[in-house]
């Protein structure tokens, strides 16, 4: 049963937690997004050790703004690792730091933005995507100004007209572990094509409901393929299916049976 962990944090882990998430591992494979230049090197090691893991570089948007050498360093790794990583990313713009602080210029993170999406298309890589809300539609434009074509909007929430507008796009989006009790993430879940839908934990993110006070494993994801099969009215083996293959060819991951 082939089930793969689209979006995770591996290095914000405690070696500890590690150890115990990859002991009991019932997932086939997990992206391991970066979210600066140490996090890159992490990422890195890590997929060197554990064939499992699949390393993407990028810097998070929800933090403040680096050093112009930070962004250098990330964009010239990306460029010696082209045919070694999966993807760019994390990368975006940065929602919610917006929302504490409304006086914060996201013009700088726009540019940042910008760098890495130009590094998608230069070394023909998919672009994973914090771009939530009203700035979506500002990740779109950026996207159709390059014409890249995949696009991973991860944990993605956002207004209609940006929804049909990505599905057009044939952009992806992933679903979290907070589909069992968020109603928002279940319309999601509903409206959009399960051809585009790949799944993920964010982890080490934290979950409510069923997930409350536990570690974030990657293993949540079968949880959240059998509620999506339940929203769809369709058997859990033939979404697993469809998103197992949506995600290898995605990310061009050879290995997985389909």
């Amino acid at each position: 049963m082939y089930v793969i962990d689209a979006h995770i944090h591996l290095d914000w882990y405690q070696p500890n937690e590690r150890k115990q998430l990859f002991h009991t591992l019932k997932v086939d494979g997990l992206i391991s997004v970066a979210s600066d230049f140490e996090s890159c090197q992490k990422v890195w090691q890590l997929a060197q050790t554990y064939p499992f893991i699949y390393p993407a570089f990028g810097w998070h948007p929800e933090q403040i703004l680096p050093p112009t050498n930070e962004i250098n360093r990330i964009l010239h790794a990306i460029d010696q690792s082209c045919e070694d990583i999966v993807a760019i990313g994390e990368v975006g713009l940065p929602y919610y730091t917006k929302l504490k602080n409304p006086s914060l210029d996201v013009t700088p993170y726009l540019t940042i933005l910008e760098r890495f999406i130009q590094a998608a298309k230069k070394c023909d890589l998919p672009i994973v995507l914090h771009a939530v809300y009203e700035y979506a539609p500002i990740v779109c434009d950026l996207l159709e100004k390059y014409e890249i074509r995949r696009a991973h909007f991860h944990w993605f929430k956002g207004d209609r007209d940006t929804m049909k507008r990505m599905k057009e796009k044939e952009y992806m989006i992933s679903i979290t572990p907070d589909c069992l009790y968020e109603g928002e993430i279940q319309l999601l879940i509903k409206q959009y094509p399960l051809e585009l839908i790949m799944v993920e934990t964010d982890g080490p993110w934290p979950f409510k409901g069923p997930f409350q006070n536990k570690m974030t494993h990657p293993n949540m994801v079968i949880d959240v393929i059998k509620k999506i099969a339940g929203v769809k009215e369709m058997s859990f083996d033939e979404v697993r299916r469809q998103i197992t293959a949506n995600t290898t060819d995605f990310y061009r991951l050879k290995q997985f049976d389909k």
